[in-house]
């Protein structure tokens, strides 16, 4: 009877016509959706919450428009790149900016757009950045300290008594000192604790840390230094790219990656980054050179005779006795440079080289799929990109191999047009062989990793009248060897429609539509045949501002999947939220979700409002309910408190986790809180 009135409640508050408008920070909601409902595919996860760091910074010290950069307009995730484009052209073309009145003058900035910008740039030439001394860099800016503590209250398999599998109790243990001064320095250390892991194992009091020291725009010669952990990114990431980088989205035009070369890293991510040093000089006006080397302990899965791995892991789990046998088995040395050539202002073709060394040979278990893969410990790869405007067209694109080993090339190309202030085209086109091998890329595609695919993609970005806003996107490609599970070459495409109405500061609404059609192999025969399967789902979703300080969100999803193996199966999702933010101390998000689907294929990834900078997306599927609730309170000066509780419940009859992490219930809760100071 209660899931019953729950259910009427939902359908209640969605036809109701009282949803919210996003606020400026859903924008970054809704992108970590889509971006994680992507990587899924692959199996990935979020794990770049602290990307999205950077707008505190610029809260404090805004960013100048008159000197930023490309880049560090990309680094914001509020605009696309034809957007980025139209404003640097403006204001190269007019001298630089006078007043935030004139944005409204940058063809293709909408003043919805504008409206999110404002808390973080700024007009005023002021003080010169390059004469701000060492000692005001850290004397001077802000710091903040996080401590954060989460679990799951029922017990899995892996804790229990009186032989658990794992090492240490369910606490996920977190702790964060940042430093900054604008985006001209960051200095931060990290430590995380995960479940199952112990305290004070092997002499460390936790299991992952993370520590740097970054400095931007020492002087006209040093343009950035990076110590300790830090991010590498080149290009369009067909070699290294070990910052965030959009994938297919919502954002149909954000295709084109757009990323400083050096980044500071302080996330928990414990694979994806550089550890060591790195520097950007400026060697001229047209000319700048970027070094950098890395030694980093690598978790991997020993060969039988430990002379060589299988694999590199990428779960960062040091839970059991094997995982923490596996820990640290390899060390991998990474080193390598870029040299960017701007002989023009709309023209920059960079050079860049990338060398890897692991202690011990990579050697994946022989597998039909994996014939074309890295073997070995040494790996040099070498690519070049370019960027060109030309009025309304903005090329981009790079070329890569390995020089003097036996391997492919890869290449992506793309342009981003601007057909009319209301109208914007991307169009990619990308082509990775399948014998290409480089083991830190991560371009755009629909498969992780850059090898064995080829595709063409298109992206349009229309805005036919004043509240309106039509994103979409067709992608086709085809794969030309055997990927994990799919036994022979296949193909696929996919198109996303997404059809938007908003009313400032009132209203923000959607309708979506995204149909798939891809190979997939049949498991349980011997040689598996590749069959189509399709995948449709609509999505409406609808905000309302109840009040200013009070929103309501509603979102309806409905799923279809059909192939050969499994039929077909459908799913439906609905949820309704609650955002209290006032001006005061107290505030709080909370959520109901009911949801019914046929099996895991019909799974709605939706995004759940977590402890601050612990967001993440989960999949919904089966047929059951989840809700949480999040608060938060500020009422001390500099001390923020959160607590957050969430609770899932199947009616399906199963139950949550598998092997460890096996309960046995039908319901799952997980609570957490989180302290943060700021002085």
């Amino acid at each position: 009877m209660k899931a019953v009135l729950a259910y009427c409640w939902l359908m209640l508050g969605f036809w109701s016509g009282t949803p919210a408008v996003l606020a400026q920070t859903e924008a970054t909601d809704r992108l970590i959706e889509d971006v994680v409902a992507q990587q899924a595919e692959e199996g990935g996860a979020f794990t770049y919450n602290a990307a999205f760091s950077l707008l505190d910074a610029y809260r404090n010290r805004p960013l100048n428009l008159n000197r930023a950069t490309a880049e560090e307009l990309g680094a914001l995730y509020l605009l696309s790149p034809p957007q980025i484009d139209r404003l640097i052209d403006h204001r190269d073309r007019v001298g630089g900016f006078l007043s935030i009145y004139e944005l409204q003058a940058v063809e293709g900035l909408d003043l919805e757009t504008i409206r999110q910008l404002l808390p973080y740039v700024t007009m005023e030439k002021g003080l010169d950045d390059v004469s701000v001394p060492l000692r005001t860099l850290f004397s001077a800016g802000t710091r903040e300290a996080y401590l954060r503590g989460t679990t799951r209250l029922e017990t899995a398999r892996g804790y229990r008594a009186p032989d658990p599998a794992y090492a240490g109790d369910p606490l996920r243990l977190y702790a964060k000192y940042r430093q900054r001064y604008g985006d001209q320095l960051s200095l931060g250390v990290v430590m995380e604790k995960d479940p199952g892991e112990a305290l004070f194992a092997d002499g460390r009091p936790v299991d992952y840390y993370s520590a740097h020291l970054f400095l931007r725009r020492l002087n006209r010669r040093v343009r950035a230094v990076a110590l300790g952990d830090f991010t590498v990114s080149f290009g369009q990431g067909l070699i290294l790219y070990t910052g965030f980088g959009f994938g297919k989205s919502s954002y149909s035009t954000s295709v084109a990656r757009r990323s400083s070369t050096l980044q500071p890293y302080a996330s928990v991510n414990e694979f994806n980054f550089m550890r060591g040093a790195g520097v950007t000089l400026a060697l001229g006006d047209k000319l700048e050179a970027t070094v950098f080397a890395s030694r980093r302990r690598r978790t991997a899965n020993p060969t039988r005779d430990s002379l060589g791995v299988t694999s590199l892991s990428l779960s960062g789990y040091h839970r059991t006795a094997g995982e923490r046998a596996d820990r640290n088995a390899l060390t991998q040395s990474s080193y390598g440079g870029s040299l960017r050539y701007r002989p023009l202002r709309r023209l920059e073709v960079a050079v860049n080289v990338l060398g890897e060394h692991l202690s011990r040979p990579l050697q994946p278990t022989p597998r039909p799929y994996n014939r074309y893969y890295f073997r070995g410990a040494e790996l040099l790869n070498a690519s070049v990109d370019y960027r060109y405007r030309l009025r309304n067209f903005s090329f981009f694109g790079e070329v890569a191999g390995s020089p003097g080993q036996q391997s492919g090339r890869a290449m992506l190309h793309g342009v981003n047009i601007g057909l009319d202030p209301r109208a914007d085209v991307a169009l990619v086109y990308r082509k990775y062989d399948r014998d290409y091998r480089a083991l830190s890329a991560r371009p755009f595609g629909e498969t992780s990793g850059g090898r064995n695919e080829e595709g063409i993609y298109v992206g349009v970005d229309l805005r036919p009248a004043a509240r309106w806003r039509i994103n979409a996107y067709y992608d086709l490609w085809r794969h030309d060897w055997l990927r994990y599970l799919v036994d022979a070459p296949s193909s696929g495409r996919e198109a996303r429609l997404r059809v938007g109405y908003t009313i400032k500061r009132k209203l923000d609404s959607y309708a979506e539509l995204r149909h798939e059609n891809k190979g997939r192999g049949l498991a349980g025969e011997r040689t598996d045949p590749v069959v189509p399967r399709t995948r449709t789902q609509l999505r409406l979703h609808a905000g309302y501002h109840l009040t200013p300080a009070l929103e309501w969100r509603s979102r309806l999803d409905l799923g279809r999947t059909a192939d050969r193996n499994d039929g077909v199966q459908a799913g439906v999702m609905l949820f309704q939220d609650l955002h209290y933010r006032p001006t005061g101390p107290f505030s709080f998000s909370a959520r109901l979700a009911g949801y019914r689907t046929d099996g895991y294929d019909v799974r709605f990834y939706e995004y759940e409002n977590g402890l601050t900078y612990n967001a993440f997306v989960l999949p919904y599927y089966g047929e059951g309910m989840r809700g949480y609730l999040l608060l938060r309170y500020k009422g001390l000066r500099g001390l923020t408190v959160e607590a957050r509780i969430a609770r899932s419940q199947r009616f399906d009859g199963g139950t949550f986790g598998s092997g460890q992490e096996a309960t046995g219930l039908s319901h799952r809760t997980e609570g957490g809180t989180q302290l943060i100071y700021r002085w």
